[in-house]
């Protein structure tokens, strides 16, 4: 009676451990492409505003420094060196945060790869800051997504995005 009781008890935990492993809600995703590897945690739209001005229902806000991504921030690695929006950026990882804005972009690499979205940002930490035009995309992206090319680094989510030209 004994074993029973606690073969019941054990069956009872592991059914309770099993069903309460939920998938993340923004599971990460990398992106590998030649020379750029680009790690990030993938949010979905699920009906939001995404970027707006401030006093906007908006997720993220024009003109504030966000992680690019959701959880941690986003970590891009450069596999050698080479130019990221037309400046010298030396092989490693760095962490990838952007200024949105309706007009143009501020793209960021960090020196801090490791940081918990942008909470804890670090602006004398920052390697450079490249500013590029914002680009409206006639179809929406359900997911927030990056595309490595041997040219850009290309950014999407909603209707918004930006482009990044890499030469190495």
């Amino acid at each position: 009676m004994k074993n029973s009781v606690f073969a019941l008890f054990l069956s009872l935990i592991a059914l309770n451990f099993a069903c309460s492993q939920n998938p993340p809600a923004s599971p990460h995703t990398t992106v590998d492409g030649k020379d750029v590897k680009i790690t990030f945690g993938q949010p979905s739209k699920k009906g939001r505003v995404i970027f707006g001005a401030e006093g906007s229902q908006s997720l993220e806000k024009y003109g504030k420094v966000w992680r690019t991504g959701a959880d941690e921030a986003t970590v891009i690695t450069f596999k050698k060196d080479g130019m990221f929006g037309g400046k010298a950026v030396k092989a490693g990882e760095y962490s990838l945060f952007t200024i949105p804005g309706e007009k143009e972009w501020v793209v960021i690499l960090n020196s801090e790869p490791k940081q918990w979205g942008a909470y804890n940002y670090k602006q004398d930490k920052d390697v450079l800051r490249v500013t590029v035009p914002a680009v409206t995309n006639k179809e929406s992206a359900e997911k927030l997504n990056f595309k490595v090319g041997d040219n850009a680094l290309v950014f999407a989510w909603d209707t918004s995005g930006f482009s990044v030209p890499l030469k190495f």
